[in-house]
């Protein structure tokens, strides 16, 4: 019987996989946190206060990180001003 794989052991495949190539720290961490952010504004149709929400952190702070970490609506997959407002 094969088992199914846990999510830490494909996050250690991950984290390997990085270390070889040479990744730094900072730069596995940004990617982590830009990836995790994307997968949550797709998932709530660019809605910023409801990823927010599902991330646990502050409407203000994803803002910032959306921001930060240069994510545009091309990579959430919503067009502009097309954004889901309603709940």
């Amino acid at each position: 019987m094969v088992q199914e794989e846990t999510l830490n052991g494909r996050l250690c495949k991950i984290v390997d996989e990085l270390v070889h190539r040479g990744v730094t720290l900072e730069q596995g961490r940004s990617e982590f946190e830009k990836q995790f952010i994307l997968a949550s504004l797709r998932c709530n149709g660019g809605n910023l206060g409801r990823s927010a929400k599902s991330l646990g952190v502050h409407r203000n702070t994803l803002r910032n990180k959306v921001h930060r970490l240069g994510i545009d609506d091309d990579e959430i997959g919503v067009r502009p001003g097309r954004r889901q407002n309603r709940r």
